[in-house]
């Protein structure tokens, strides 16, 4: 069990040293005693910082690689973009969506254009670039200093997006197509804020818990 959560370096250390990460792989290992074969997981990472999480969703996939079934509830959309083999989007306590990422990302039926911009001073006027060209209302995010918005046309309009940035002349760090994250997904569903729990579900052995 050690060897399957990486703790075999902090083995011989009192639990109370170890960090965030290292405590929630302790408290799988400590689930997984008895090698059920469903196991349930509710925020499982709560709190922690960048590196415990990506440390907690190697030790999640680490399990459902050695057959463990997770159902996983989370908060954090990207955390179920990440884990998930099957997902259900649960919007004050009630379901209104259900399917793999595939499945419910094409359920959005436009892909996004993303530009992230060098000066953050910038980002409203590439915001309207964006809503002019789409037609559809711009998502700004101020720390990330990135502005999005769904798009019908895909490169086409992504074309017309750089023609008028330059002639607005405003530097871009990058700017491309992709599919909708499960944020926008959830956004696109029940027009709210993404803070509903998301139920996960592991597919194994070819079956869906």
């Amino acid at each position: 069990m050690i060897e399957q959560l990486s703790l075999e370096e902090v083995a011989d250390r009192r639990c109370r040293t170890y960090s965030g990460g290292q405590r929630r792989r302790l408290d799988l290992g400590a689930s997984l005693v008895g090698a059920p074969r469903l196991l349930l997981l509710d925020e499982p990472t709560t709190g922690l910082d960048p590196t415990g999480r990506r440390e907690v969703w190697d030790a999640v996939r680490d399990l459902v690689a050695g057959g463990t079934d997770v159902l996983l509830t989370t908060h954090y959309l990207d955390e179920a973009d990440e884990l998930a083999d099957h997902v259900v989007v649960i919007d004050h306590g009630r379901a209104v969506a259900s399917g793999t990422l595939g499945e419910l990302k094409a359920s959005v039926g436009r892909d996004v254009i993303e530009v992230a911009v060098a000066d953050s001073s910038r980002l409203d006027a590439v915001g309207q670039i964006l809503e002019r060209v789409t037609t559809n209302p711009p998502r700004l995010d101020r720390g990330g200093r990135r502005a999005s918005a769904p798009t019908a046309g895909g490169a086409s309009e992504l074309a017309a997006v750089i023609c008028r940035l330059d002639d607005a002349a405003i530097p871009v760090d990058e700017i491309g197509v992709r599919r909708p994250t499960l944020d926008e997904v959830f956004l696109t569903l029940t027009g709210e804020h993404a803070d509903t729990p998301v139920a996960v579900g592991h597919h194994q052995n070819g079956s869906s818990q």
